[in-house]
Parts: structure tokens; C-alpha cells; sequence
């Protein structure tokens, strides 16, 4: 198969549009470990395997336990995650999949209650910017470096 050129390589605009969204996350108050946890997720459930590399290096990098991002497939099971992270990691699982069965009324309004309007925002903001970095990402057949 002929190696597919990324975004930047073709279109600049592009590429300058997508990172419009990265501008905003970082004026944004969302931590950097509740960002890599999306990140990561998404990336997870998306089957992106350079993202889920690139954004495990990321969160270690910002201090995540090694332990939470080997359990982060299964995060329900566990005691390792706060609240908010909880309801972070529902929202984000049903606005990846939103195609199954949408976005629930029980689920959003859990993480509008415990975010509040202003991070819930920036919240599904950064799941909205990783599903579609991953979906360029996967068209454009990037694998870990």
C-alpha cells in the first residue's frame, strides 16, 4: 500500500483549523491529566494507536500513574478514579460512540451537576477535537513513531 501523506503534508489550512481546537483547549481550564485521560480513551475506543501511544508519553510526562492508563479500558471497575473523571470518561464514552445510542439525558446532566456548564464546555470540546484527530489520524494511516 502506498504510504497516505498526513494532513499538514497536503493542506496547511487544514491543519492550521485542527489546531484551532488545540489553541482553545490550552486557553481552556481543563487540567492536563483530565486532557490525557480523553485523549487516550477516545483514542482507545477509536482503535488509533498513535494517538494512544503519543498521548500515554504525554500523560506520564504530566504525572499520570502508570497504573490509572493500564486500567483505563476498564475504568469502571476500579477505585482509581475521581468523580469528575468518572463522569468525564461516560461522557466521553457515549459522544464517541454517540452512533449507538446518543447522548444520555442521565449522563449529561450527571456531568453537568458535577463539572459545572463552563468545564462540561471544555470538556466535550476535547472529546469532539480527539474524535476527529483520530479519524485523520486512522485515514491517514499514522502508527507510532
Amino acid at each position: 500500500m502506498n504510504k497516505r501523506k498526513f494532513l499538514k503534508d497536503v493542506d496547511p489550512k487544514a491543519f492550521e483549523t485542527m489546531l484551532g481546537f488545540e489553541k482553545y483547549l490550552a486557553g481552556s481550564s481543563l487540567s492536563k491529566i483530565h486532557a490525557e485521560l480523553i485523549k487516550i480513551r477516545v483514542s482507545q475506543l477509536n482503535g488509533c494507536s498513535y494517538c494512544i501511544d503519543k498521548h500515554i508519553k504525554d500523560a506520564l510526562s504530566y504525572g499520570e500513574d502508570p497504573r490509572r492508563i493500564f486500567v483505563l479500558s476498564v475504568w469502571r471497575d476500579t477505585p482509581f478514579f475521581s468523580e469528575e473523571e468518572r463522569v468525564i470518561l461516560a461522557l466521553l464514552e457515549e459522544i464517541t460512540m454517540v452512533s449507538q445510542k446518543g447522548v444520555s439525558d442521565k449522563v449529561y446532566n450527571e456531568a453537568l451537576t458535577v463539572l459545572g456548564q463552563k468545564y462540561l464546555t471544555e470538556v466535550m470540546m476535547a472529546i469532539i477535537a480527539m474524535n476527529a484527530w483520530n479519524r485523520i489520524g486512522i485515514t491517514t494511516g499514522r502508527e507510532p513513531e
